[in-house]
């Protein structure tokens, strides 16, 4: 009998409602934390390279080279900047580990909630500089400690 009343249950189940989320129709709601899509602050970025040799995937990869500043003071001797030139991250090759994020020593790159950044070729996964400082804009706000 408990069988029975069992496989009952079993097969009225579908008819219970899904507890899915419909998702073209309905947009999920994310943790404040979670981790999406790497975001790159262009600014702050160095090029110091200490994000694509942590990487364990080699999926990171940058190009810089070195600009003359004038002295800011008369007098003073010219001192070099980094530029950054390519700044790209394969998604394809990606295990969203964070060490890059960890790494960072110029919090250049940020964790984005964003999930919706897949395409239908594989090559277009190699997103630019660009492509990711537009992400930057939905980076939370890091609360305050607490004491």
């Amino acid at each position: 009998m408990k069988i029975l009343l069992f496989n009952m249950i079993k097969t009225l189940s579908p008819l219970s409602p899904n507890p899915n989320v419909n998702y073209p129709f309905e947009k999920e709601i994310v943790a404040p934390r979670a981790r999406g899509v790497i975001a790159l602050d262009q600014d702050a970025c160095t090029s110091c390279m200490l994000c694509a040799r942590q990487c364990p995937d080699w999926c990171i990869y940058i190009e810089g080279h070195k600009e003359l500043q004038p002295p800011a003071k008369p007098g003073g001797r010219q001192r070099s900047r980094a530029v950054l030139d390519r700044f790209d991250i394969d998604y394809a090759l990606c295990m969203y580990c964070g060490i890059c994020v960890e790494v960072c020593p110029f919090d250049a790159l940020f964790w984005t909630p964003e999930y919706e950044y897949s395409e239908y070729n594989m090559g277009d996964m190699l997103h630019d500089k660009n492509r990711l400082d537009q992400w930057l804009n939905t980076v939370p706000e890091v609360e305050g400690l607490e004491n």
